[in-house]
């Protein structure tokens, strides 16, 4: 069976061999670096995005090793919508409620992936991905719930109860990445190992005919391919956290945070 066999039958295809560990090792030790040169962990919008923030970042997005596979499930024309961290350290309570990626994002149609790219191991004990094959032909409903342990910034999460023996564990070393459908439900437990810290960095890609919902267009970067129009294309930062792609950034974020939290209020508004 082929990776799009797979990935369409199962809504995912896990792992993917994308680098080799000790290159993954160096990601992780760049982002580590900023991060302590930034106080110690990358706000919450500073993390949304940040390949416009970060030239290292830019290139792991448009990397053909990642885009490769995404090509093979999207297409040829390929759009990367978002990217942040997903960071838990040892011992934390960190976790990421069972949901479906795509519910507030406000896309035209729920078609795309995310490609998460482990930079440190993602084990069963250090609270790796896991999957419920199959989810992703149906849109569940969601409630925002916003437990204190959520890693999603909107606190979104199914409404429905899930059993564990539904959910498959995808387990990645240093290097490996998994992809999955924008509609397949997944989450990850927290870390309970001593002394890894469960790094991933997760990137949004969409088909370039994909647009956002609404009068106005989003903000996204073309990655692959022809740019179909639906999006005002966002730019290659000059440099680490660079004044003018701080200012671009800013703007776009503002611009996105509004979309979601509109997303988010329609959930609240049909749960009531």
């Amino acid at each position: 069976m082929t990776l799009s066999d797979t990935y369409d039958t199962q809504g995912y295809a896990s792992p993917i061999d994308v680098m080799p560990a000790d290159e993954a090792a160096a990601l992780h030790a760049r982002l580590e670096q900023i991060e302590h040169s930034r106080g110690g962990r990358l706000s919450n919008v500073l993390n949304s995005k940040a390949h416009l923030l970060m030239p290292f970042l830019w290139d792991v997005v448009q990397d053909p090793r990642i885009l490769d596979p995404v090509r093979a499930v999207l297409g040829d024309d390929v759009l990367c919508w978002g990217s942040s961290f997903f960071s838990k350290d040892p011992g934390s309570d960190d976790d990421v409620p069972l949901h479906q990626d795509c519910t507030v994002w406000g896309l035209t149609e729920p078609v795309g992936l995310t490609a998460w790219l482990a930079l440190s191991p993602s084990t069963a004990e250090t609270g790796c991905m896991r999957m419920q094959p199959g989810s992703h032909k149906t849109v569940q409903k969601h409630v925002i719930r916003n437990h204190p342990s959520s890693m999603l910034p909107l606190g979104e999460e199914l409404q429905q109860d899930v059993q564990d023996d539904d959910m498959v564990l995808c387990p990645l070393d240093p290097g490996q990445m998994s992809i999955h459908h924008v509609l397949t439900v997944h989450g990850s437990l927290p870390n309970r190992s001593q002394d890894i810290r469960r790094v991933g960095f997760a990137i949004r890609y969409i088909p370039g005919h994909v647009a956002q919902v609404g009068d106005s267009k989003g903000y996204a970067t073309l990655v692959s391919g022809r740019d179909h129009g639906t999006y005002e294309l966002e730019h290659k930062p000059e440099a680490d956290f660079a004044p003018e792609a701080l200012r671009r950034h800013q703007r776009i974020i503002a611009a996105s945070a509004r979309r979601v939290i509109g997303q988010a209020a329609q959930l609240e508004n049909e749960r009531a």
